[in-house]
């Protein structure tokens, strides 16, 4: 009885794992979703335009905001995008800060979007009609 338990119980976060990564967008996605925000903040795109700078695009970690000090002791913000631009942004303190708004205002966005879809799911299911063909001849849910 154990055994089937534990059984099931991997298949089942087996399953739940699965879905999780269904729902995750796609490097291609994410680099199509971040390469708008990047620019509109400041950061400066800088091709992969050799095969050198292909190479060494592609070994960056990917589509994940990094920083270090300049040698004027100023903090510098990139991200490596080989999905998308193929490219390297490089952007500022007041780079990286406007990006971060941004990335605020469109979560902001997307969950009032996603309550309003909810709502009006619910709605919409609070108005259809009962299942049943008039008095005394319904299913009685």
């Amino acid at each position: 009885m154990y055994r089937l338990f534990l059984l099931i119980a991997t298949v089942a976060a087996a399953m739940l794992i699965g879905s999780c990564a269904l729902l995750q967008p796609s490097p291609q996605q994410r680099a199509h979703e971040l390469d708008p925000m990047l620019v509109a903040a400041g950061f400066k795109e800088y091709p992969a335009d050799t095969p050198e700078k292909i190479q060494t695009l592609k070994n960056l970690p990917a589509l994940s905001v990094k920083h270090y000090t300049g040698k004027d002791g100023a903090l510098r913000y990139w991200l490596a995008d080989p999905y998308g631009c193929q490219c390297l942004y490089l952007g500022d303190r007041e780079a990286y800060q406007r990006y971060a708004g941004i990335r605020l205002q469109n979560r902001m966005v997307r969950e009032e979007e996603e309550a309003a879809e909810e709502n009006m799911e619910a709605s919409e299911n609070m108005m259809m009609p009962p299942f049943g063909f008039g008095p005394g001849i319904g299913f009685g849910f």
